[in-house]
């Protein structure tokens, strides 16, 4: 008697970024497929991007966020990996024909963070000194971090968590600190490296759209993809941070642009959604909050666009075009 295996079905491959905190991210995302598929086997396929090839260029002048996304997506349209595993921050608002985001499951601390250089007596924003040098390769960062402590300045700061982290810590340096996402922290580990974590409420920043949430992407149409990912569906997460893409989509932005957003569940059913769009020097911004009942991705979105319609109202859409017009030309 010939015995037959009670797994037929393909491995389950799924693809991400090289960086120790993506494949961190990947293998989160395995463990908790094995959970609800059992009977499935699962591969970590881990690609380069020109994100993590070009770690010296500003974020600001790439222009837009495909940098993370496109060599991964052209693999998943191909038919090489199944699903991917993004950082949803990193996701641009309008994804290729050929894909869509299938889920977004539970959202960690959206919330930046400072990091200090080890050995230096300063525990947060207000104790560092004139001159200070806080490392981001992030104007969304900097330009709001310009706007409260004119007293600082900013280098730019690329690489893996740990790359960035070396780079603060070494006493040859220049910088004093660093901000960076405080889920990014968390999921690597050094979460006891955190000085300040920094919220509109603490810190005065806002974080990035869909900072502390992952995003999974799959070929569009891929309805057995779907199906398996659902189990990893959390729906409060996913109303906020469609309602924050969806701002950010009106608005034309991307990760180089510094709007920043807050969202919090008031009630069940009630978002409370904050924006602002700051000048790169800091000197200029709008900010607003809405409170809405948000049960649909219709709500969220609706929400989202409401909201950029407001900041407009108030000129974000001047600051953001002055911000688009200095951006050095692609060559």
């Amino acid at each position: 008697m010939v015995e037959t295996s009670p797994n037929l079905q393909p491995p389950v491959r799924i693809g991400t970024r090289r960086s120790n905190l993506a494949v961190v991210q990947a293998e989160g995302i395995r463990d908790s497929l094995k959970k609800i598929a059992p009977d499935r086997s699962y591969e970590i396929e881990a690609h380069h991007t020109l994100g993590d090839r070009d770690q010296f260029t500003a974020l600001y002048n790439f222009g837009g966020k495909s940098l993370w996304t496109t060599e991964l997506e052209e693999k998943l349209t191909s038919g090489h990996i199944d699903v991917i595993v993004h950082c949803l921050k990193d996701m641009p608002t309008k994804l290729p024909d050929s894909c869509e985001l299938a889920v977004i499951p539970l959202r960690d601390d959206p919330r930046d963070a400072l990091i200090i250089k080890a050995g230096l007596p300063y525990s947060n924003l207000k104790t560092l000194p004139e001159g200070a040098v806080v490392g981001t390769s992030s104007v969304r960062r900097s330009a709001q971090l310009k706007r409260l402590y004119p007293h600082l300045r900013f280098a730019n700061l690329r690489g893996n968590v740990e790359t960035r982290l070396a780079k603060v810590d070494d006493p040859e340096s220049e910088y004093t600190c660093m901000i960076m996402s405080a889920a990014g922290l968390e999921r690597v580990g050094l979460q006891h490296r955190i000085n300040q974590y920094l919220g509109s409420k603490d810190g005065g920043i806002f974080h990035a759209v869909g900072q502390g949430a992952l995003g999974l992407e799959i070929r569009k149409g891929d309805v057995n993809m779907q199906e398996l990912l659902n189990g990893l569906v959390d729906h409060k997460s996913t109303l906020a941070c469609l309602a924050e893409r969806a701002l950010m989509r009106t608005l034309e932005g991307g990760c180089s642009v510094p709007i920043g957003v807050e969202t919090e569940w008031i009630q069940p059913d009630t978002l409370r959604m904050s924006a602002i769009v700051v000048s790169l020097d800091g000197s200029q911004s709008v900010q607003d909050t809405i409170d809405a009942r948000i049960e649909t991705v219709e709500e969220a979105t609706a929400l989202g666009q409401d909201l950029a319609a407001r900041l407009v109202e108030g000129g974000a859409t001047e600051i953001l075009n002055s911000i688009n017009a200095d951006r050095p030309p692609k060559e």
